[in-house]
């Protein structure tokens, strides 16, 4: 793994660079060999991800499959080593399959199984390995690979209900495009001959679809070239953390989109904060791996504030109430559960509420989206017809 670090050396200069070791500690030991004094050592996602950029990705589905074999064969006796062995065999994933056997490679070496994952980070997410370490050291293993796999099941059960309600949408933008080019290309060209033959001054909006027309057939290349750069273009600004932060407000300020994008990170905060703490995780290394979780960085930073004033001796309740993408429910429930002391409980039946929550969110949003795109759609395509008509009206009055 790599790791980014920074350092300052004796003559007060900053150091910056890149190192390859197996854990943080490693990093640290590294630099301070070099009698520089350590500032920041972390992880150099950007290099794994590139290193993954072409291999199968792992889907929570797979993990859920993952965590629930482990734990029907620890459950009925195995050891760690020969349940790994036997998943490398059956894990259909291929780079699930082998990051299990790099992971069965370190566990034979002497690692804990969270410490052989904790170099896999890129394909096991940060909630499984705490989980795993706290049921490495609490004994109960087998419990805790049991809720880990109802946890990636629900987690792919929602993103399942949010891909489904974005596919008629998606299929009506596609067709509507489909049919505006084939009415420019195909249509259209039929009725040039008898526009120009007429003598008949052409209006602006049949001009216009004229010299569009023209113009995609000619330089149908360039159209598709500049299409093809404006998708790649935003789908990598999507991938640095401006434009993860960008898109992120974006789903947040949406009047169609907030609501559902609301619920969907309150149910997984919700539900990823109750199976952390029902496993002993404490509340503060709990809360840092939940930022992590909802995977919208305007909410992690809010969240990472709570943190601070956790730390500070604050409740968890009063903490999050200022975090305005959670409904007021939420952090009365939250104070329900710390007054009886029951917390874990009381969050794991708000994330069920939640959880029906966006799935009516999630069909209203797509009942509210239908209808703009058919207008829109109907706009796009009755501006091609009109235009192809008018011409003939004056034609019709010259005559």
């Amino acid at each position: 793994m790599k790791y980014k670090y920074r350092a300052i050396a004796k003559n007060g200069k900053t150091i910056e660079g890149v190192f390859e070791a197996t854990n943080e500690n490693e990093v640290i030991a590294m630099i301070k060999g070099n009698n520089y004094l350590p500032l920041q050592v972390e992880r150099d996602v950007g290099a794994e991800a590139g290193i993954e950029l072409f291999a199968p990705k792992v889907k929570k589905k797979d993990l859920a499959i993952f965590c629930r074999q482990f734990y029907t064969m620890l459950d009925a006796g195995l050891g760690i080593v020969k349940c790994l062995d036997i998943m490398v065999v059956q894990t259909e994933n291929k780079t699930l399959q082998r990051a299990v056997s790099e992971v069965t490679e370190d566990v034979q070496k002497g690692l804990t199984l969270s410490e052989a994952m904790k170099k896999h980070s890129i394909i096991f997410p940060t909630i499984l390995v705490n989980m795993i370490e706290a049921g490495e050291v609490s004994g109960n293993l087998d419990s805790i690979m049991e809720r880990m796999a109802v946890h990636f099941e629900k987690e792919n059960k929602l993103d399942k209900k949010i891909k489904g309600s974005m596919i008629y949408p998606a299929a009506l933008v596609v067709v509507t495009v489909a049919v505006v080019i084939f009415m420019l290309v195909f249509i259209l060209p039929t009725f040039t001959g008898m526009f120009t033959g007429s003598g008949v001054p052409l209006p602006w909006p049949t001009q216009f679809l004229l010299n569009l027309s023209d113009s995609i057939k000619t330089y149908w290349y360039i159209y598709a070239g500049a299409i093809g750069l404006l998708i790649f273009g935003i789908s990598a600004y999507k991938r640095t953390e401006e434009g993860r932060r960008f898109f992120d407000k974006m789903k947040l300020r949406i009047p169609i989109v907030k609501v559902t994008t609301s619920k969907i990170i309150t149910s997984r905060f919700t539900r990823t904060l109750s199976t952390l703490m029902d496993s002993g995780i404490p509340l503060i290394k709990s809360m840092e791996v939940v930022s992590k979780v909802v995977n919208n960085l305007p909410v992690q930073d809010e969240i990472n504030e709570s943190i601070e004033q956790i730390r500070k001796g604050i409740p968890l309740s009063r903490s999050i109430k200022d975090i305005d993408v959670f409904p007021p429910m939420v952090d009365s429930m939250i104070k329900i559960g710390e007054e009886s002391g029951a917390l874990d409980d009381i969050l794991y039946k708000t994330a069920d509420f939640y959880d029906e929550e966006v799935e009516a969110a999630l069909h209203k949003m797509t009942t509210l989206i239908e209808p703009i795109l058919i207008v829109g759609m109907a706009v796009v395509i009755g501006f091609i017809v009109i235009a192809m008509y008018l011409p003939m009206f004056d034609m019709m009055q010259t005559i």
